[in-house]
C-alpha cells in the first residue's frame, strides 16, 4: 500500500524572535496518522480532529509570555496552519481510507 503524505504548508511571519529563542527547522512537520481510526464516524473524525490540533501546537511551537509579537505570531500559524491541514483531512476523510496520513507543516521566515 502506497501511503500519501498531505503537506499542508503555509507561510506565518515570525520576525523579533527574542535572543533566547532556539533555532527551528523552516518547515517543520509532522505525519498524523490515522489507519488506527474508523473515519467513517463521528468519533473516529474527532480523533483525527484532535491528533491535528496536537501537531498544529507541536509545529507551530510557542513564544514567551512577555513577546507579544511572538505569541501573535504563534496564534496566526496556528489558525493558518489548523486551517489547511483540516481543509486536506476533510479530503482523508472523504476518501475515507485507511493508508493515507496527514501530514501537518509551518512555514517560517
Amino acid at each position: 500500500m502506497t501511503k500519501l503524505m498531505i503537506l499542508a504548508a503555509l507561510t506565518a511571519v515570525s520576525l523579533g524572535q527574542p535572543a533566547t529563542a532556539q533555532t527551528t527547522p523552516a518547515n517543520p512537520a509532522i505525519a498524523v496518522q490515522h489507519r488506527d481510526l474508523d473515519l467513517r464516524t463521528e468519533a473516529g473524525t474527532k480523533s483525527l480532529d484532535r491528533r491535528i490540533w496536537r501537531a498544529v501546537a507541536e509545529v507551530c511551537g510557542s513564544a514567551s509570555d512577555f513577546d507579544l509579537k511572538g505569541k501573535n505570531d504563534v496564534r496566526q500559524c496556528r489558525r493558518d496552519t489548523l486551517r489547511v491541514a483540516s481543509a486536506e483531512a476533510d479530503l482523508v476523510i472523504a476518501g475515507a481510507t485507511r493508508s493515507e496520513s496527514v501530514r501537518v507543516a509551518a512555514a517560517r521566515n
